[in-house]
């Protein structure tokens, strides 16, 4: 990205980049076709397990993007600028600050959903894999606490648009803010050669490791299915068990 694209055009300020955009809205999209198709008896159930492994993948994207991507990008973000207290007392009075970037409570949603999102993709992965810990109440307990956090961040996203009078949304959607309402600041640093680079290998390591562990993650297919070929996995490896004791006996 050259030079000149760091400086704000027609009064707007670049905040969040291509990457991080498209992963919010993937994870979005991903998050909402796991919720509609959770029941066995929903026509979209083919893609439920498809679509947490496509959360899987861009969780870990997310993660080595926090550290090599855009300026607001990065982890390192939640450490900077008001403090936590700071911030909740001006929620308190109704007048928050507006931010370039997330502010101290938009930080502690973003880990919150990284890792509950995290911890749903796995206890359902448990399930696929026929896993020893595997729990469908975990999961979907797990996977409702998800949901709650999505609504949680979805209120405190309108709320704070609509005290700051900073379109949030639209900003995650087009990248940029209003260069009027934030002159203190210039456009954000942009991700450089190696963070893409670092991206598509996280990407592409993250769709090898998901394959690994499940042969067919991103092919359509019912839960009742994938229960059903766990279950008989499970019951090979007991007969090649019975089998070698059999044989060690003799």
């Amino acid at each position: 990205m050259s030079h000149s694209d760091h400086i704000p055009q027609a009064g707007r300020i670049l905040v969040w980049d291509l990457p991080l955009r498209l992963f919010h809205w993937f994870l979005v999209a991903a998050i909402a076709v796991a919720f509609l198709s959770a029941e066995e008896g929903s026509v979209l159930n083919q893609w439920h397990i498809a679509s947490g492994w496509v959360a899987a993948v861009l969780i870990a994207f997310r993660l080595v993007w926090g550290f090599v991507g855009g300026e607001h990008a990065r982890f390192s973000g939640a450490f900077k600028g008001g403090g936590l207290a700071v911030h909740i007392k001006e929620m308190f009075r109704l007048k928050p600050e507006a931010t370039l970037g997330h502010n101290p409570v938009g930080w502690i949603a973003s880990f919150l959903l990284i890792v509950v999102s995290g911890i749903t993709i796995a206890t359902g992965a448990q399930l696929v894999t026929g896993g020893a810990m595997a729990s469908e109440d975990l999961h979907e307990l797990v996977g409702w606490s998800l949901l709650a956090l999505v609504a949680l961040h979805v209120a405190a996203v309108a709320l704070m648009s609509v005290l700051t009078r900073d379109n949030l949304v639209r900003a995650m959607i087009v990248g940029s803010k209003s260069g009027a309402r934030h002159s203190a600041f210039k456009s954000a640093r942009a991700p450089s050669l190696f963070a893409y680079m670092a991206g598509l290998a996280a990407i592409a390591s993250a769709i090898w490791g998901v394959i690994t562990i499940d042969p067919q993650a991103f092919m359509p297919r019912t839960t009742e299915m994938a229960e059903i070929e766990s279950g008989e996995t499970d019951e090979v490896e007991m007969l090649r068990e019975e089998s070698s004791v059999e044989e060690v006996d003799k």
